[in-house]
């Protein structure tokens, strides 16, 4: 019997990917106003995301080293905003509350500073790890304040491989009320890179939308029939029960799923196999997810060999962020990258 009731909490949109060089703040203000324009944003509005991406964008250029922001659209039951990251791979802050202070910049590009961007956005945040990379997070929501904070956060991030606009991993959420409060996860990587990699993810993010089922497995042989046309895809479905403090997981191929308690890392095993063309009997995991337990699902385009203790302070940020800098410090560029997390904040 499928769900009562069941909505989209978040999924995978396009990315907009800019490479810190000379017109990175330009690019990044034109893209940034669009995208602000096109959920609605009034003048005045935008013009406090074009101000915030121009300064991400030139502190990347003055100080940071390989560093990219990422612009999109996100929306979140019934809301819609503009999510802006700024990611690089060092020198990183050795003292981020002063970095946060008005009239303090991180850098010294513009002299706003990162407590301006955080004035400016609805919801910001950032995580440094000296000598390895920042991530800066900036979120601008429609109308009203900020939706209210979940109890299990949610977020991801995708990136194509080098050379190609187009994305072959996704991720989606939603949220199931029967028979008891409940979040589904999916993580998907199809097969390759390019537009054919790309069309068998979204055909894999739009069956799990559609899908009535809430057993992992059930969603995920849902998956399967939905790609039988298409090249495959690696994939799993996660299923965390917010009652019994549980997390249940099914998937097919080489998706990581770990769980992040501390120190303390433990990984969801998936069957090998390739959702589309070859299901073998999927088997379903179960472990504890209690408060201050993080769950991390991600494709092969990111390493798999980091430990919760590689990034001090990272899984107490905002969803958006810890995916970010996760996508940042483990990614590779030869090949598509995605990562969806689960955050279960302490009461």
């Amino acid at each position: 019997m499928g769900p009562v009731n069941t909505g989209l909490v978040a999924e995978a949109g396009d990315v907009h990917w800019l490479r810190a060089d000379i017109a990175l703040a330009a690019a990044a203000r034109r893209q940034a106003g669009q995208l602000a324009r096109a959920v609605g944003l009034p003048d005045e509005r935008v013009s406090r995301v074009e101000l915030c991406v121009t300064e991400m964008a030139t502190n990347l250029l003055k100080h940071a080293h390989d560093g990219s922001l990422a612009l999109r659209v996100v929306r979140t039951r019934g809301r819609a905003g503009v999510e802006c990251l700024s990611l690089d791979n060092g020198p990183g802050i050795d003292d981020v509350q002063r970095a946060l202070r008005d009239g303090t910049s991180a850098y010294g590009s513009l002299g706003i500073g990162m407590g301006a961007i955080e004035r400016l956005a609805d919801v910001s945040g950032i995580h440094s790890l000296p000598g390895r990379g920042t991530v800066v997070c900036a979120r601008f929501w429609t109308d009203g304040p900020p939706p209210e904070p979940e109890p299990v956060a949610t977020g991801g991030l995708t990136r194509p491989i080098t050379g190609e606009q187009l994305c072959g991993d996704t991720w989606a959420v939603r949220a199931l009320d029967c028979p008891s409060p409940a979040l589904l996860l999916l993580m998907c990587d199809g097969l390759g890179h390019g537009p054919l990699a790309a069309r068998a993810a979204d055909q894999a993010r739009a069956a799990f939308r559609a899908s009535r089922h809430i057993n992992p497995e059930a969603v995920l042989r849902d998956v399967h029939e939905a790609l039988r046309k298409s090249r495959g895809a690696a994939a799993a479905i996660a299923l965390i029960d917010l009652a019994d403090q549980r997390v249940h997981l099914s998937g097919v191929g080489n998706i990581t799923a770990l769980l992040a308690h501390g120190d303390r890392r433990n990984g969801l095993l998936s069957t090998p196999g390739i959702a589309g063309a070859h299901l073998p009997r999927a088997r379903t995991h179960t472990m504890p997810f209690p408060p201050g337990t993080a769950l991390i699902m991600h494709s092969d385009g990111l390493s798999d060999r980091w430990k919760p203790h590689d990034f001090p302070g990272l899984f107490t940020q905002d969803a958006s962020l810890v995916a970010g800098q996760l996508l940042n410090q483990t990614a590779v560029r030869r090949d598509d990258a995605g990562i969806v997390v689960a955050l279960h904040r302490p009461s």
